[in-house]
């Protein structure tokens, strides 16, 4: 049955008529076709709001109070959605964002970063660091936030994870990227080696899509293509790849990179799965087993850092036995 499932997400992605190459409004109406007219689920609410001055939609979806409990709690998820840096939306983005914050019980704020051509690197950087900051500013606390993106997106999250670093913000407790797109010089050699397998994406489409996004920009700089950058004090990065996708590798070469920086990273490629196969849970069940991971790994370490900084909480009981004799004797040694 997986197998069937997955042959038939490739083959709906195979016939769908979306052409990252095409002209960028028919690129941006086939995409919010695709994407963004799929009914939602009751259970999902979202409302418009700003953060740091962009525009950013916030996400919520009921929980009984026996999962929220047993969940993430007042932990936030900031969420940068695909669409090549040309295409897709904060809207767009929704259905797959509830099936996040479903299984791990935190709100989610998705940005709605503005989009090249018209607004070329590095404005959807700015945007990204500046929603940081609002979300920050708005009193929710660096250790209390987790950063997501996909394609696009994803190299956007890691982009905005050293500008980060670079202005000495606190940083988030976790990252999560599915199928990173975070080299725009197309170096990986998956381009051509997964090209006959990929239903989604092909090269020649990605470097219309990177030309009109960097504008004559380096490609390789660290803040365009955060894969060439010195990860150093970015915090845990679980990385998400479909095995028939052109850009494995730069999930794969994300990964080593990290290692080589010494971030803690855990990198899941699963076979025969395309281009932000998460997005299909409803169809495929690789796609539903590796949103629930996702959501384990961000409640982790959410939870860990909400510890590391409100320290352990001991009961007042326990707290006045500690204070007695053992403590008195320690002292007096």
């Amino acid at each position: 049955m997986s197998l069937f499932q997955l042959a038939e997400v490739r083959e709906l992605l195979r016939d769908s008529p979306l052409d990252f190459g095409a002209p960028v409004e028919q690129v941006r109406a086939v995409f919010h076709e695709m994407i963004g007219t799929h009914p939602l689920a009751r259970d999902v609410h979202f409302a418009d709001l700003s953060l740091g001055g962009v525009p950013a939609i916030e996400v919520h979806v009921d929980t009984s109070a026996e999962t929220a409990a047993a969940q993430s709690g007042t932990s936030s998820l900031l969420y940068f959605h695909g669409g090549a840096y040309a295409a897709g939306s904060a809207r767009d983005s929704v259905g797959l964002v509830a099936d996040i914050v479903r299984r791990c019980g935190a709100s989610a704020y998705t940005v709605d970063y503005r989009l090249a051509p018209e607004h070329p690197y590095p404005a959807a950087t700015d945007d990204a660091i500046a929603a940081y900051r609002g979300l920050l500013e708005s009193g929710v606390p660096a250790s209390s936030i987790a950063v997501v993106g996909e394609s696009a997106g994803a190299g956007l999250a890691m982009a905005m994870l050293l500008r980060i670093k670079q202005s000495g913000l606190p940083m988030p407790a976790a990252t999560v990227v599915l199928s990173p797109w975070c080299d725009l010089s197309l170096s990986g050699d998956s381009m051509a080696g997964k090209a006959a397998v990929d239903p989604a994406l092909t090269a020649d489409a990605l470097r219309t899509r990177a030309e009109s996004y960097l504008a004559g920009a380096d490609p390789r700089s660290p803040f365009a293509g955060p894969l060439h950058a010195d990860l150093r004090g970015l915090p845990p990065l679980l990385i998400q790849s479909g095995s028939f996708e052109i850009l494995l590798d730069d999930a794969v070469r994300l990964a080593a990179r990290a290692a080589a920086d010494d971030v803690a990273v855990s990198l899941e490629v699963c076979p025969g799965a395309p281009h932000v196969f998460q997005g299909f849970a409803e169809i495929l069940d690789e796609a539903g087993e590796a949103l629930d991971r996702v959501a384990t790994f961000l409640r982790n370490h959410l939870m860990a850092a909400e510890k590391a900084r409100t320290g352990p909480k001991v009961s007042p009981r326990r707290c006045r036995t500690t204070m007695s004799g053992p403590v008195t004797s320690a002292m007096g040694r």
